[in-house]
């Protein structure tokens, strides 16, 4: 159970506190609800170069870094295709530090032509040696606009194309900020050793005065539902030929979410799931084979990822994935097994919950969802899941119908 405390800025910023006198340390984690989903599709890869570019110094503090070294803390950041988390961690006495700067690159982030060259060209870099020059690195980069046809899903975070970021212009980089970096659109999360009364007093003092901007109202498109089964093959310089199937699934707030989950578990989570037990242990088609999900908010993707051994046709390997997934649909689990696999998720999650930068990044993402007590709702929520549940949902998700299937192969 995660005790916390909420309250609400006059601009619009939503502020949690949890405290845990146990840790002398504080994180703040700031999470901006903009990622790669809220991009157009000719400027691809902006909210990933704005990750960058909010670190490349505000009008006030020319280097983000320096000021909170000094005063023994650290920071990173990510983005993904929902949101942009920023985080940080220092020591309680100094936690203004940290309102001072976060507050300061919200409100007046500094826009030049050099920082922007500057985190333009390390993106470009992080976009060949991440997704081009690594070996399978643009599985992904092919997947997503194979099974995605209109969601902006079908773009990765990185972008569509090196091209996008190359021709990021200033004004254009200023209008993104603008429209989601402003309190109206994040949620501020303090945990660890302090005290409700002072974060409100530095939220006030710091944050108080940035004004608030207004909330983004969305409005994609949604994924058509797939008709019919999708194959790619494409032919790469790799070790060993490789199996991606993905299928689509409802968003992270539908019911049946949790069902889902155990059942990408069931399927692929360890080396007693049933993928492994059929096609790596029993028949040595694969080295190693998996499933997990997205994750996402909006409808996602269950996946399946497996590489061949050597000399075994892809054709007849994706043949057995299919007699596993067919098996599997058409038989209601064994209670024992249905038991294992949602104690390991509430393990999983009880272990992600130790740590205050855990707590400070699920109480925010929880909050943007629905809200923040979710957090203590989620145990709950995996305990509740049926053998049944699992059942329905495997019938539902695992149609060949609904799968797109990308065969990543060595060249001859």
């Amino acid at each position: 159970m995660i005790e916390f405390d909420k309250f609400t800025l006059d601009n619009g910023l939503r502020v949690i506190v949890h405290t845990d006198v146990s840790s002398p340390l504080v994180c703040m984690n700031i999470l901006y609800d903009v990622g790669a989903r809220d991009e157009s599709e000719e400027q691809t890869g902006f909210a990933h170069l704005f990750e960058h570019l909010m670190f490349g110094g505000s009008v006030n503090i020319p280097s983000y870094d320096t000021p909170l070294q000094e005063v023994g803390g650290e920071n990173n950041a990510f983005t993904n295709n929902d949101v942009t988390n920023y985080y940080l961690t220092l020591p309680a006495a100094n936690i203004e530090t940290g309102f001072w700067l976060e507050s300061d690159r919200m409100l007046s982030l500094a826009f030049s032509e050099k920082s922007l060259e500057v985190q333009r060209n390390v993106v470009i870099e992080e976009f060949k040696q991440r997704y081009l020059n690594q070996p399978y690195g643009d599985e992904w980069l092919l997947l997503r606009p194979l099974a995605y046809k209109v969601h902006p899903y079908r773009w990765a975070t990185i972008g569509k194309e090196i091209k996008h970021i190359e021709d990021a212009q200033i004004d254009d980089v200023k209008s993104f900020f603008k429209r989601f970096y402003h309190p109206a659109n994040a949620i501020l999360v303090v945990t660890g050793n302090v005290k409700t009364a002072a974060v409100k007093m530095l939220a006030e003092k710091w944050f108080g005065p940035i004004p608030s901007g207004e909330k983004v109202q969305r409005n994609l498109p949604a994924e058509p539902k797939q008709k019919a089964a999708n194959y790619e093959t494409v032919y790469r310089d790799v070790p060993a030929d490789s199996i991606n199937k993905v299928y689509h699934m409802p968003g992270r707030m539908d019911k049946s979410y949790h069902a889902i989950d155990l059942l990408s578990d069931i399927l692929g989570r360890g080396h007693s799931a049933r993928l492994y037990q059929a096609l790596v242990k029993d028949k040595p088609l694969f080295s190693e084979i998996s499933a997990h999900l997205m994750g996402s908010f909006d409808p996602g993707l269950l996946v399946i990822n497996g590489r061949l051994n050597e000399s075994v046709d892809h054709k007849m390997a994706d043949k057995e994935i299919e007699l596993v997934l067919k098996q599997l649909s058409n038989e209601v689990l064994p209670e024992q097994e249905v038991q294992k696999v949602k104690n390991k998720a509430e393990s999983t999650h009880v272990f992600g919950e130790l740590g205050i930068m855990n707590k400070a990044m699920n109480l925010a993402f929880a909050e943007l969802l629905d809200e923040a007590n979710m957090v203590n709702k989620e145990i709950d929520r995996i305990q509740a899941v049926t053998a049944a549940d699992i059942h329905k949902a495997a019938k539902e998700i695992l149609r060949p119908e609904n799968c797109t299937t990308l065969y990543y192969l060595k060249k001859a």
